[in-house]
């Protein structure tokens, strides 16, 4: 295969998969960590609104979402890439940061959960990912 097909795949699985891990931890989070009583977490308004009751805990998993499917998205992205794989992590963990920074203007965030996720979900584990597969080659 083209290696410039192959890279362009590579980041469009690495997208994909790593939004759908990201999606899979959010639709469990619930039942594993209530989210507070009165709080409607099924939409934007209703997460905007109930944002006040959320304490710590509650931020395990959207943390947990962010870090965990940006590292299997850059993994993917660096294992199905056919040169500069680091470079394609990275792609694909900027891609999830600037998901994370419109996430901040859209629902109101405690500020340590702001700095928290977007200093170590993003850029730290896309560099992991692609560090795993560049020492596996």
């Amino acid at each position: 295969m083209n290696p410039m097909i192959k890279n362009i795949l590579a980041v469009l699985v690495g997208i994909v998969i790593g939004s759908s891990v990201n999606m899979g931890i959010i639709m469990i989070s619930g039942s594993i960590i209530a989210p507070p009583d009165g709080a409607d977490v099924t939409t934007t308004e209703g997460l905007k609104a109930s944002m006040h009751l959320f304490q710590p805990k509650h931020f395990i998993f959207p943390f947990l979402a962010h870090a965990v499917g940006t590292f299997a998205g850059a993994f993917l992205a660096a294992l199905i890439a056919a040169t500069h794989k680091m470079k394609f992590a990275f792609s694909v963990g900027i891609f999830f940061l600037l998901g994370g920074i419109a996430s901040v203007f859209m629902l109101p965030s405690p500020t340590w959960f702001t700095v928290v996720d977007l200093v170590g979900a993003y850029i730290p584990m896309a560099y992991f990912a692609g560090t795993l597969v560049v020492k596996r080659a």
